[in-house]
C-alpha cells in the first residue's frame, strides 16, 4: 500500500491529544464528590454495563478516527486488474538446429504442438500474430483472433539456415504496431511513452543464439521504449542428439540443397558438430530491458507448461486504486457506532421502586 498524501498521516497524532484531553476531564470529575445517603440508589441510577463495556465507545471511536486518518493520506492498493485488448506475438525459431532429436520426436515438431495448444487455449482471448525466424525474420500470420488461421498456419513450418533473434523481435514490433495505435513502428519515433507497459507482449521461442541480423539486446532496447515486454524460452537440452527433419518441415532453398529429408546420425547441424548451445545470458537481457521474464524448457511438457503460464503475464496487470473512500465510510462507521452506543448506555434510567 502507498499514499498520495503520506503526510496527512500525521493527523493520527490528535488521538494522544484526545486521549489527555479525556484523563484530565475524568480526574477533575473526580474532585467533585457528591456525597449521597443511600448506595441503592445509586447503584439504581447507574446503566448496568460493566467495566469492559464502557470502553467499547471509547475503543471504537479511536479506531474510527485512525481509519478517518489513514483515509486522509490518500492510500492506494495494487489491484490485478485484466486487460481488455491484448496483442500476442509468438515468434518461433525455425533454423536448422530445430531439427534436433533430443526433444521427441525433434524440436520443431514439439515446438508446433505446444505452440498449437497455447493459441487453442487462447481461443475468443488475445489476438496472437506469428512471426518464423532463421536467417531473417518473416510475419506469418498477422495478429487476428482466427484460432483456426493460427493453427492451420503452424503446420507449414519449414527449418531453414540461421538464427536472427534481434530481426524476430523487430518484426513482431512492427505487426503490433499495425494493430495497435499506441505502439510505433520501427521506423517511427516511439514518443515519451506512457506509464506501465503497452497491451501487447512478444514471446520468442528458440534453441540457440543470434547468428546474424539486428543485435537482440538493440531490438529490446526498441520494445522497451514502446513499452513492449518480451519474454524468451530456451528450449531444447545441450547433449547432442542427431538431427531429423521430415521432407514436410526441410526447406531446401534454406541450404543449398534441393528438398527432401534432412538427417545425421553424429548430431550437429553440419553433420560434424553438437546443436549450438541457448545463449541464456543474452534472452535473460532481453527479457530484463523490457520487463518481460525469461523461461527453460528441456522438453515438450516443460515448454507447454511455460507457455501456458505466460498469460497471466499478459492478460492481468496492476493498476493502483484510491481506496481513501473506503478508510473514510469505515471510520464514520465506527464513529456513529461509538456514539450510538453511548448514547444508549447513558440514556436516563427510571429508578425502580
Amino acid at each position: 500500500m502507498s499514499f498520495s498524501w503520506p503526510w496527512a498521516l500525521l493527523s493520527i497524532l490528535v488521538l494522544p491529544l484526545i486521549f489527555a484531553i479525556r484523563e484530565w476531564a475524568r480526574r477533575r470529575r473526580r474532585r467533585a464528590v457528591v456525597r449521597v445517603t443511600s448506595i441503592a440508589l445509586v447503584r439504581s441510577a447507574l446503566p448496568g454495563r460493566t467495566r469492559w463495556t464502557r470502553k467499547i465507545p471509547a475503543a471504537l471511536f479511536t479506531a474510527g478516527l485512525a481509519l478517518l486518518a489513514v483515509g486522509a493520506a490518500r492510500p492506494q492498493a495494487s489491484v490485478p486488474v485484466p486487460q481488455t485488448s491484448v496483442t500476442i506475438l509468438l515468434a518461433l525459431d525455425t533454423s536448422g538446429s530445430m531439427c534436433a532429436t533430443d526433444v521427441d520426436p525433434n524440436r520443431i515438431t514439439a515446438a508446433r504442438k505446444a505452440a498449437a495448444e497455447f493459441i487453442e487455449s487462447q481461443r475468443g482471448g488475445p489476438r496472437i500474430g506469428l512471426v518464423t525466424f532463421a536467417g531473417t525474420a518473416g510475419l506469418l500470420v498477422p495478429p487476428t483472433d482466427d484460432t483456426d488461421a493460427l493453427i492451420e498456419a503452424l503446420d507449414g513450418l519449414t527449418v531453414s539456415f540461421g538464427t536472427a533473434i534481434g530481426q524476430a523481435v523487430l518484426t513482431s514490433i512492427d505487426a503490433i504496431a499495425e494493430v495497435d495505435p499506441s505502439v510505433a513502428s520501427t521506423g517511427a519515433n516511439p514518443g515519451e511513452g506512457g506509464s506501465g507497459y503497452a497491451g501487447a507482449a512478444i514471446v520468442v521461442l528458440t534453441d540457440g543464439a543470434n547468428t546474424q541480423g539486428v543485435d537482440p539486446q538493440l531490438a529490446a532496447q526498441e520494445a522497451a521504449l514502446r513499452r513492449v515486454r518480451v519474454f524468451p524460452i530456451g528450449f531444447g537440452t545441450t547433449n547432442p542428439a542427431p538431427m531429423v527433419c521430415d521432407s514436410s518441415q526441410f526447406d531446401g532453398r534454406g541450404f543449398g540443397g534441393g528438398g527432401g529429408g534432412f538427417g545425421g546420425g553424429r548430431g550437429g547441424f553440419d553433420r560434424g558438430r553438437s546443436p549450438r548451445t541457448i545463449d541464456e545470458p543474452a534472452l535473460k537481457r532481453i527479457a530484463q530491458t523490457t520487463g518481460g521474464s525469461y523461461h527453460r524448457a528441456e522438453n515438450a511438457d516443460q515448454l507447454q507448461g511455460a507457455l501456458a503460464a505466460l498469460p497471466g503475464s499478459f492478460t492481468v496487470i496492476h493498476q493502483r486504486i484510491d481506496t481513501a473512500a473506503a478508510f473514510a465510510a469505515g471510520g464514520a462507521i465506527l464513529i456513529t457506532a461509538a456514539l450510538s452506543l453511548s448514547l444508549w448506555w447513558n440514556r436516563p434510567r427510571t429508578p425502580t421502586r
